[in-house]
């Protein structure tokens, strides 16, 4: 088949949409499509992608946050049998809706995540959903969600007619490059933090992620009993110099470790070196959490919002703990939980990459997708 994956961000761009995006891209070209990824420029042209994908910049007309707007894709997208939209794309989903309309078009959606903004824009977001986005999702051939759970729980259960459209296809993780075998050793020696305790946060620090939660995994964090443990977050964005001045705030500036963006690469080693991985989101923005599932994968426990989507990755007291969003009391006691038990992180560590190789591997996602594509065209 010859495949089109949109999406708004794309690696480097550090998020859990372009991630998706990629790892759709490189596993359906391994079972031998022709995938071509559309996607708006990124200052890093220099990145290397895979020669089996084909990876199309485009400079947006303007852009709004992570929107940007490429009209040049209405002249790229011909002959394609299928496109595969990522949603939300504000402009690039009424591009592909258009499509549709002009040449039929057939598209499929994944739709990742509910769009939550706060003040003024709540009001003319509200009438999008109901007038923009309602099309966009009527005339997509299926709607793909992370889970049926988010589903129910979301935007997408209110505003969609189509519910028999919906299909449910998680995330995954490439199960041997986020491993229980993986070292963290380097990490630890570079940061000179051998004998620490460490718990890890990686995500994107910017405004349109700021429900990952960060400034209160900050506050919860000033609690900790472990006077040894080291908080490290991995990522970048224009609220790192908040969650800095802050950390600094809350007398953590020795405790906390602000690693910037990480070459790809290097990730699943500071999955390694951490005790327990945190992902502390506080609103229905998180609607899988990609980052839990790498941690599982690499043997570690995790801590997770109790929200939708994200609860169908942690099974509470199993493979880690759920905790309420913003409680920073909850949280603070299942790091220190998990940091003072080292026979409770094993075992939940060996549960949850259990479950990640039952349910998470992307070779097999790449097999539902190949057949929900099939299914439609």
């Amino acid at each position: 088949m010859k495949i089109a994956q949109v999406s708004a961000t794309f690696p480097p761009y550090m998020a859990g949409t372009g991630n998706v995006c990629y790892h759709y891209a490189m596993e359906l070209a391994k079972l031998g499509h022709e995938v071509t990824v559309f996607t708006s420029r990124y200052p890093d042209e220099d990145y290397a992608y895979p020669d089996i994908i084909t990876v199309k910049r485009f400079k947006p007309l303007f852009r709004i946050g992570n929107a940007p707007f490429i009209p040049q894709l209405l002249r790229e997208i011909q002959d394609f049998d299928i496109v595969h939209l990522h949603y939300p794309f504000f402009f690039g989903g009424e591009l592909i809706y258009f499509l549709k309309k002009l040449r039929n078009q057939k598209y499929v959606v994944t739709y990742h995540n509910d769009v939550i903004l706060l003040g003024m824009w709540g009001i003319p977001l509200k009438f999008y959903k109901t007038m923009v986005m309602k099309q966009i999702l009527k005339n997509a051939e299926k709607i793909i969600v992370t889970s049926m759970d988010y589903a129910r729980n979301s935007d997408l259960w209110k505003i969609s007619r189509a519910r028999e459209k919906i299909v449910e296809v998680p995330n995954g993780v490439d199960i041997n490059k986020f491993s229980p075998k993986i070292s963290g050793e380097e990490i630890k020696t570079m940061y000179n933090i051998e004998d620490k305790d460490i718990v890890l946060f990686v995500g994107a620090l910017d405004k349109a992620h700021y429900f990952k939660g960060v400034e209160y995994l900050l506050q919860s964090f000033a609690t900790i009993e472990d006077r040894n443990s080291i908080l490290i977050i991995v990522g970048d964005g224009d609220l790192k110099g908040y969650y800095m001045r802050l950390a600094e705030s809350l007398r953590l500036k020795k405790r906390v470790l602000f690693t910037g963006r990480v070459p790809d690469k290097d990730l699943p080693k500071y999955y390694a070196s951490a005790d327990v991985v945190v992902l502390p989101s506080i609103t229905m923005g998180e609607a899988f959490g990609l980052v839990l599932v790498e941690g599982m994968a690499t043997g570690k426990p995790v801590i997770g919002s109790n929200l939708p989507g994200v609860r169908t990755v942690v099974d509470d007291g199993i493979n880690g703990y759920l905790v309420e969003p913003k409680n920073t009391a909850e949280l603070s006691e299942k790091i220190n939980y998990l940091l003072e038990n080292e026979k409770i992180r094993k075992k939940f560590g060996k549960r949850g990459r259990k479950k990640v190789e039952k349910l998470y591997s992307w070779k097999k996602i790449a097999k539902r997708l190949e057949n929900i594509y099939t299914g439609v065209i």
